[in-house]
């Protein structure tokens, strides 16, 4: 009967290696080990020693705040969470009754103000020609009491009658002093203006302004374009100025923030170029950057509990240094980045040539937000068109009221 596989002899165990043979082994192994050591020494020693690197490093971005400039009630919400907004673009609506019933009675007062002013023009103007009456009676006067003098002397003329001239001069040049000085008075509010320039009315002008701008910003628009997050306002609300509504992230002006060990900071300049990538994407997607510049102080200095190192119990801690690197803009808008996200950034310190710290004031504007310019705009159309509805025929001016205030002066100067 054949053996079975169970029971069939045991293979016997290979010959142990000989010396010779394990010697040559350590000796390969030994060698690999040494070619390794030499090629990450020399890679230290000529590329590594230019490289600085640390995944502590996180996309920072702005964080654009949208609040109201009015109080109001909110009536409608247009943007939402994940949204993508454009600047200018209305995000929240108030309930515009009441800025509209302001605007109505700041426009009724302009309107008002503009017919007040005409009636000083006007009254300039007549109370002129009331002047020249009484420098005429004046002149009169004057003339009537120098011929009955002149007959005094004859007796012609009694005494009586001479003392009557002399009171009817005296109230003719009273008159005329009252006159001018009401001329004089009503002068002053219109002397080198005219209606649409004058104090009075540039008042009421400026206060249709600014009713019109209170009825314009019921609407909040975005500052920048962006993607809405954040979002804490509710239909209903009755808001005051200031209060958060959304936060807009701008993700195409994102940077990233490496915080550095500052025993990796002797080299770093600004400009050096910067390799980094995102662990949202990985390894195969490289983002070029370059430094920006590197923060006035570490992160503790900046935390909500500065670290108190004179208290006595002191350890020393390894400190890191926030580095702003700025991304190719062109790789952010073909893979774009979350604000929060991790990085690893690599830089290269082989330029040492760069500054470590900014030399000169920036003049630049970095950031700017869509305001109300096309209100102001509009405003200043709804004051003009308001004005020249209430002026007088176009003809009420400054030159048309010096004109008639020149001639009605004019008798005064031969009157005694």
């Amino acid at each position: 009967m054949p053996d079975s596989p169970a029971t069939a002899a045991p293979v016997p165990p290979a010959p142990p290696l000989s010396t010779s043979r394990r010697r040559r082994v350590l000796q390969v192994f030994g060698g690999v080990l040494i070619v390794i050591a030499i090629v990450v020494a020399g890679y230290s020693l000529l590329f590594g020693r230019f490289k600085e690197s640390t995944d502590n490093a996180y996309v920072a971005g702005n964080l654009v705040q949208v609040t109201p400039q009015v109080a109001g009630t909110v009536v409608a919400i247009r943007a939402d969470d994940t949204d993508f907004v454009t600047a200018g673009q209305p995000l929240v609506e108030f309930d515009p009754s009441d800025a509209r019933v302001a605007l109505e009675q700041a426009e009724a007062q302009l309107a008002k103000t503009v017919r007040d002013v005409r009636g000083l023009y006007a009254s300039t103007a007549a109370l002129g020609a009331t002047l020249a009456v009484r420098d005429s009676d004046s002149v009169r006067a004057k003339d009537d009491l120098a011929r009955r003098e002149s007959l005094a002397a004859t007796g012609a003329v009694s005494g009586e009658e001479l003392e009557h001239a002399r009171m009817a001069m005296t109230a003719a040049r009273a008159a005329q002093a009252s006159a001018r000085e009401q001329w004089e008075s009503n002068r002053a509010q219109t002397e080198g203006t005219d209606v649409a320039s004058h104090p009075l009315v540039q008042q009421a002008a400026g206060r249709v302004r600014a009713a019109y701008l209170d009825f314009a910003r019921c609407k909040v628009l975005a500052p920048v374009s962006g993607y809405v997050a954040r979002r804490t306002v509710q239909v209903g609300q009755r808001l005051q100025p200031g209060a958060a509504l959304l936060v807009i992230v701008p993700l195409d002006g994102v940077w990233v923030e490496a915080n550095l060990k500052e025993n990796q900071l002797r080299n770093l300049r600004i400009g050096q170029p910067v390799q980094v990538s995102a662990d949202l994407y990985g390894s195969s997607i490289d983002y070029r950057g370059h430094v920006e510049g590197l923060a006035a102080g570490t992160g503790s200095v900046f935390s909500l509990l500065p670290a108190q190192n004179a208290t006595g119990n002191w350890i020393k801690v390894v400190q890191r240094l926030p580095v702003r690197i700025t991304l190719d803009p062109d790789a952010l808008r073909s893979h774009p980045l979350r604000v929060g996200l991790s990085m690893r950034v690599v830089v290269d310190t082989t330029d040492r040539s760069g500054a470590q710290l900014a030399t000169a004031a920036g003049n630049t504007t970095h950031f700017t937000a869509a305001t109300q310019d096309h209100a102001v705009a509009d405003a200043d159309a709804r004051v003009s068109s308001i004005i020249l509805a209430n002026a007088a025929s176009r003809v009420r001016v400054r030159a048309a009221a010096e004109h008639r205030a020149a001639d009605a002066t004019r008798p005064a100067q031969t009157g005694g």
